[in-house]
């Protein structure tokens, strides 16, 4: 399925400044949805641009593994607020190893903590691949099992590192959560994801709030 057209860069709302990045593979650049209004990133703008005057940008490509978006991010000039990373299911296909997903996860998170100013990164869980609907047996259950090991390995890192914030969204196991492929999120999914992201973002937000005021 192809990435949906639409923006993937703009300001939108009043309020308070937010500066976000949304980076990762296909699931983070909305494949499934017709356009990206549909997919995770317009979703959660929408959501986002009722309470801040929020300056966003999308990095994100089908395929991408998470050296793929290290290696794209290194060009991008920041700072950002905060980030949301969407990564893992090209790790698992191309058979990364636990360990060598999690020494590139925590480049990931340094990076966009360093260079990109990320005072928070929320990074999603990597998804259950035994669940997919396209997935005949018995791929599917030696890609599942793959994809939490890697997700073991990401709550691992996300745990060591004091910026990170590890995020498994709840998304019901519904038919009508998977687009046409059974292979990507429908808009219905992208919907849930953005809402349990802007619940955490405002309450990241809300503690940056509170730590610049105690600084003062």
């Amino acid at each position: 399925m192809p990435e949906p057209a639409g923006s993937r860069a703009g300001t939108a709302g009043s309020g308070p400044q937010l500066r976000l990045l949304i980076a990762g593979d296909s699931s983070a650049a909305g494949v499934g949805a017709t356009t990206q209004a549909e997919a995770l990133s317009g979703r959660l703008v929408a959501r986002l641009a009722l309470e801040y005057t929020l300056d966003w940008r999308l990095e994100a490509t089908t395929g991408h593994t998470t050296r793929d978006t290290l290696d794209r991010l290194v060009r991008l000039t920041g700072p950002f607020d905060i980030a949301v990373t969407a990564l893992g299911v090209n790790d698992t296909t191309r058979g990364s190893s636990a360990r060598s997903f999690a020494r590139r996860q925590a480049a990931l998170l340094d990076h966009l903590t360093g260079p990109l100013g990320a005072q928070v990164v929320i990074v999603t869980a990597v998804p259950d691949m035994a669940l997919f609907p396209a997935l005949p047996q018995p791929l599917a259950w030696i890609l599942g099992a793959q994809a939490r090991r890697l997700d073991r390995a990401l709550q691992q890192v996300a745990a060591h590192h004091p910026q990170a914030v590890y995020h498994h969204p709840v998304i019901p196991p519904d038919p009508a959560m998977a687009a046409r492929d059974g292979y990507h999120p429908s808009p219905l999914a992208y919907d849930r994801w953005a809402e349990g992201l802007a619940g955490l973002i405002r309450d990241q937000a809300a503690r940056r709030i509170c730590r610049s005021i105690g600084t003062e």
